[in-house]
């Protein structure tokens, strides 16, 4: 997450290059279970035309459009046409992401601009959708609301305000992280990461109340908090797998180097990334968590940002380095649990301390840079969307300089990485919307889309 602040930035795969960064991490809680009133789903009414007021910048001033979709029936994917880079939605225009296709090289970044799509939050920190076709997007901010973007309008009223909860005094605490559930259109249930009074990580679930647009607090139901101690490497990030369980990315416990040593420490929940079964309060262990308990993978500083391939189910983490490399981590679809990504025996590709005990295996980063390219990975998503050219393209930036780097593997298997955007933002999180669009957040409060110019 957002760490240190120096500039400059720059990308590898195969090319060295320099970086430098701060981190982030994530608590464990306590398990309550309130018990909630039978659920009926909400109704969403249509989406509209975005007003012609919205603006578009990266920045050029060329306005974006949205087009309104013509009918649809349930469940039918809608794609807009090349004359609509705005985007289009339905309340049933379910995406289905365009097939693997191997483009063979990176996009010209040229015929591509960030159009502003948003301006005006609190210190966001994240963009997610719910999955359910109503075509909105949900923003966080760090103090603690999740605010609603709705046919291209800033929703005046919260979708919750857990603020009271919150304690967001330190850069890296606040309300972190937000995953909506697979099922969310039946069963109204999402999941936030947030930093509690005492400074610790909590993951609480939530309802929608019978207003689409409304959660109510009183429902929160706390399934786990983690013991932090310290006020930085929180990590926070939440996401759903294509397996159906909750995936918690958790720092090291903060300071700098570890020194508890708790990424490879497996009693421990820190410096992991967790998954759980969400469906059965609190919770339960998948059964083939590698160890038994929460644990799936091991060996990382501050997972600021990780998201998994919508068509592929590959994940990729963005992990925030020490002092001198940024990394970016990549498990292919079927990898094992158990993985062991190198933090601290190794910040990047790059010894940091202690030996490597000679029967331990682990992951290499797919790419880096140091830090004079950037000094805080934020780890991005694989593009999904209607422009055929960026296909596959895992985008990733760093928040202190605001340049954007895509990531492409070819048919052979090799890595292909370049910086692509100079933003000049402190980009905080990126995200997609459900037809696959990418989403960059800044965390002086404005959201802007990839689009074409």
């Amino acid at each position: 997450m957002m760490c240190s602040m120096s500039r400059k930035f720059s990308f590898i795969i195969t090319i060295t290059v320099l970086f430098l960064i701060s981190a982030c991490s994530v608590l464990p809680g306590k398990d309550t279970h309130t018990p909630l009133p039978p659920f009926a789903p909400p109704t969403f009414t249509p989406m509209e035309a975005l007003s012609s007021n919205q603006t578009s910048t990266s920045f050029s001033d060329t306005l974006v459009i949205q087009c309104t979709p013509p009918p649809c029936q349930e469940d039918e994917a809608y794609h807009c046409p090349d004359d609509c880079p705005g985007g289009c939605g339905t309340t049933c225009a379910t995406h289905t992401p365009s097939p693997l296709t191997q483009i063979p090289q990176l996009p010209d970044p040229a015929q591509y601009q960030w159009s502003q799509v948003a301006n005006g939050l609190g210190k966001p920190l994240g963009l997610v959708h719910a999955g359910d076709g109503s075509g909105r997007i949900f923003i966080i901010e760090q103090p603690g609301t999740i605010r609603i973007l709705q046919n291209g309008e800033l929703l005046p009223a919260p979708f919750i305000n857990i603020s009271e909860r919150v304690n967001d005094k330190s850069s890296e605490q606040g309300l972190l992280g937000l995953a909506f559930h697979p099922d969310y259109r039946n069963n109204g249930y999402f999941f936030v990461n947030y930093t509690d009074s005492r400074g610790d990580t909590a993951i609480a679930r939530y309802r929608v109340s019978a207003d689409p647009n409304l959660a109510d607090p009183a429902t929160e139901s706390q399934l786990l908090t983690i013991a932090q101690p310290y006020g930085n490497h929180n990590g926070g990030h939440l996401a759903f797998g294509p397996d159906g369980y909750l995936y918690i990315g958790t720092g090291d416990g903060g300071s700098g180097g570890d020194p508890d040593g708790n990424a490879q420490n497996l009693d421990m929940l820190l410096g992991k990334m967790l998954r759980l079964n969400v469906d059965d309060l609190p919770y339960t262990i998948p059964p083939d968590n590698p160890y038994g308990d929460e644990i799936w993978a091991y060996g990382l500083r501050n997972p600021w940002r990780y998201s998994f391939d919508t068509l592929t189910g590959d994940l990729y983490i963005g992990d925030v380095g020490q002092g001198a490399w940024e990394e970016i981590d990549f498990l292919a679809a079927g990898t094992p649990g158990g993985m062991n990504l190198g933090w601290d025996f190794f910040e990047g590709s790059h010894p940091f301390e202690g030996t490597v005990p000679e029967d331990l295996s682990l992951i290499e980063p797919v790419a880096e840079y140091d830090h004079s390219l950037g000094c805080s990975v934020t780890g991005g998503v694989v593009y999904r969307g209607d422009m055929n050219a960026w296909q596959g393209v895992y985008l990733y930036g760093d928040y202190c300089t605001g340049r954007v780097w895509g990531l492409l593997r070819d048919a052979q298997g090799e890595w292909m990485n370049a910086l692509l955007f100079e933003t000049g933002t402190n980009m905080s999180s990126f995200g997609e919307d459900e037809n696959g669009e990418v989403y960059l957040v800044h965390h002086g409060g404005e959201v802007f889309r990839l689009a074409e110019k």
